[in-house]
């Protein structure tokens, strides 16, 4: 009887969670495309031609950052997409939608955009991050991933990972490696000094990634197949949890023993304990496509959808 007891108990806590409202909500002139939380500031980036910047104390909107317009390939003039956001010291690093199908990067500081690539270099860059003070690490569209070194002005390495599209990455804490996935599902482990390929995890996404996430040695994958899929980097670990929709956004907590992920039609976001496989809370009360799932430590996230930044609070 009492095993009988504890195995209902356990199936409860996997079927249930408990539901969190959030506690406040910031809107952004724009579709948020990428988001990041550092030093106490939301930078969310958009489909606007800028990014806005708040300050998490006061919630109010400290700064905007411009980016010029692109000509289409109608010849007609539009807003450019700012797709990839990173931040080193009082330097930020952006990738934004180009002309002619490549794409622009640039570096911001002293309040200028500093242009690093564009047109004329023939980059259809999605996602740019620093790996040191003065090396960012590039993945392409077509899963090529480049190290540029910023004081000399020339690649390090080019290294085509995957013949899929590419769809996503996550650096380590350390910036020391890093995880790409792709259209087929899969996720490599890669050393970003080198470019080396340390490990691929396949299995428990079967369809196009949109998002990845990799914390403490953990790495969760979100997928068009209604997944949300878990690795643990020394193997240890392979599963994914299921959702009724697709997968668009996924978020590790810093210690990487917490997992978010919207669940649901309704864009619930299930918070779910790694190790236990457990349904701890669910985040209620949002009305679109979530976009974005940010942990600050263990305990709070940042989710955006649409126009909307959302802050929620786990219980202790």
């Amino acid at each position: 009887m009492r095993k009988l007891f504890i195995l209902c108990l356990i199936l409860f806590l996997h079927l249930f969670a408990k539901d969190i409202n959030s506690q406040y909500t910031l809107s952004v002139d724009g579709n948020i495309l990428a988001m990041m939380v550092s030093d106490g500031k939301i930078y969310a980036s958009t489909d606007s031609s800028i990014v806005e910047i708040f300050d998490i104390t006061t919630k109010k909107l400290e700064k905007v950052i411009k980016f010029d317009k692109i000509k289409d390939f109608l010849g007609s003039i539009s807003d450019t997409r700012i797709f990839s956001i990173d931040k080193d010291g009082d330097r930020l690093l952006f990738v934004s939608q180009g002309e002619e199908g490549f794409s622009r990067a640039y570096l911001h500081y002293q309040n200028k955009n500093h242009l690093i690539f564009d047109k004329k270099d023939k980059l259809p860059i999605v996602k740019a991050k620093f790996i040191s003070k003065d090396k960012i690490i590039l993945a392409l569209l077509s899963s090529r991933v480049l190290l540029y070194d910023l004081k000399n002005k020339k690649f390090i390495y080019d290294k085509q990972i995957s013949q899929s599209k590419f769809s996503d990455f996550a650096l380590s804490q350390d910036r020391s490696k890093m995880v790409l996935s792709d259209e087929s599902g899969r996720a490599t482990l890669l050393d970003t000094k080198s470019g080396k390929i340390i490990k691929t995890f396949d299995g428990q996404n079967l369809d196009n990634v949109y998002q990845v996430d990799y914390k403490n040695h953990t790495i969760a994958v979100a997928s068009k197949d209604r997944r949300c899929g878990i690795y643990k980097e020394n193997g240890s670990m392979a599963y994914y949890k299921t959702a009724d929709f697709m997968v668009y956004s996924v978020g590790l907590s810093e210690n990487g023993k917490l997992c978010a992920y919207p669940s649901d039609f309704a864009n619930n976001i299930t918070v779910f304990d790694v190790d236990s496989k457990s349904n701890l809370y669910r985040l209620v009360g949002d009305k679109s496509t979530i976009s974005n799932i940010i942990f600050v430590g263990n305990k709070s996230i940042f989710t955006s959808s649409k126009n909307k930044i959302k802050f929620w609070k786990l219980e202790n």
